[in-house]
């Protein structure tokens, strides 16, 4: 069967051939397709040497939308490692991929940068590329397309996990008849990572201080858009569980004080509602109304700061973030820096926020029985008492 010929490869050569001459000649998405129909995981490879760099080309000066070549590109990229890529892409095409206007180009970049997911070693070096993840970082936040964020959301978690350099969970002693997956069956990587893209994201300034402008509503990308600025403190609020039970040290402290939130700073809040309750948070002297402080990582940051709360829809978003976080934190493997620091966070959370006490205090009802006596117990932990109001 591998040896069977394509039927129409020399008609849509010829069809690639006429684009790169006239970039303006319509495409006919007819020959794309029919040709990506009969492509195989092994009658790809000889493939790759005549058609990608036509398709890369085309991709480069290409006005219209580009769906039907990209589908294409996917498809015969779908056999090869993120090694072979770059020996076939340049790293500015990637670029230019990742920053195009065009969803399915964009969608294109975020497939191949997946790829680097796959092993501790492709990971690394996707990290000696740092305009690659600046890209991924921009393309995740800024863009409004809900395919774009997800597909950015799903390669940036993979990439970090594959890349952390904490051991792998364990496997569960016996098997259990909860319903909860356990920590190990949660991550992909099986061997520690290099911790690379971690110290890039995290640590080095530009990388992690873009990050933070672009949640703050400081990059042009978020700022006096209000939408796009909910997308992208959206999106991080749902990859945040996943990174606190990946590498919770790494994201909960930081050498890089973060900027103050663009709703901190443009006159929103006044001393006349400094006590006021909106959407049931609770406006005080607290973290949510304080400046960032020196050595709090992104997980204070986009916990306690990034949202303004008066926007009801991100107050629900930032709840569910905290209930994910809580539960995923239960069965993740136990140390007293993790309990310190999920307690620390709840201790500046709760308190001010009678919509987010009430939602935890309800969690183990609202999740599967057989968990729920766990997750009452882990709550009586890490819960600041009804009292407790810290002094700041």
């Amino acid at each position: 069967m591998d040896n069977v010929p394509i039927s129409g490869l020399d008609e849509l050569n010829n069809h690639l051939d006429d684009l790169i001459q006239d970039p303006n000649l319509a495409i006919t998405p007819k020959l794309f397709d029919d040709v990506e129909l009969q492509l195989t995981d092994s009658n790809i490879p000889p493939l790759l040497p005549s058609l990608l760099p036509k398709l890369t080309q085309i991709l480069q000066q290409y006005n219209d939308d580009p769906a039907v070549i990209v589908s294409l590109t996917i498809k015969l990229l779908r056999p090869i490692s993120f090694t072979q890529v770059l020996q076939l892409a340049s790293e500015d095409s990637l670029n230019q991929a990742l920053t195009s206007p065009a969803p399915a180009a964009q969608l294109l970049g975020l497939t191949i940068l997946h790829k680097a997911s796959k092993t501790p070693t492709d990971a690394a070096i996707l990290s000696v590329m740092p305009s690659l993840v600046t890209s991924l970082l921009t393309a995740w936040l800024s863009s409004p397309k809900v395919e774009v964020g997800q597909k950015a959301s799903k390669v940036l978690g993979d990439l970090l996990d594959i890349d952390c350099p904490r051991p792998p969970p364990p496997p569960p002693p016996a098997i259990t008849s909860g319903t909860t997956p356990s920590h190990h069956e949660l991550v992909l990587r099986r061997v520690p990572g290099k911790g690379e893209l971690w110290k890039l994201i995290f640590h080095q300034p530009s990388t992690y201080n873009l990050l933070l402008d672009l949640i703050s509503g400081r990059h042009p990308g978020t700022a006096n858009n209000t939408s796009q600025l909910s997308l992208a403190q959206g999106r991080t609020l749902r990859i945040l569980p996943r990174l606190a039970a990946l590498n919770i040290d790494a994201i909960a402290s930081s050498n890089i004080l973060a900027p103050t939130p663009i709703h901190l700073t443009n006159g929103h809040l006044t001393d006349d509602d400094s006590d006021t309750e909106m959407n049931g948070a609770t406006r005080n002297e607290n973290a949510a109304t304080n400046p960032p402080q020196q050595g709090e990582g992104l997980l204070q940051y986009a916990a306690l700061r990034m949202v303004d709360k008066r926007d009801a829809l991100m107050h629900l978003n930032l709840v569910d973030s905290f209930e994910a976080f809580v539960s995923l934190m239960r069965i993740t493997e136990y140390s007293a820096v993790k309990e310190a620091i999920v307690k620390g966070l709840l201790r500046d959370a709760v308190p001010y926020d009678d919509m987010l006490r009430g939602a935890l205090d309800t969690l183990p009802d609202r999740t599967v029985a057989e968990e729920a006596d766990d997750l009452r117990a882990w709550l009586r932990v890490v819960m600041p008492p009804v009292a407790e109001v810290p002094l700041r």
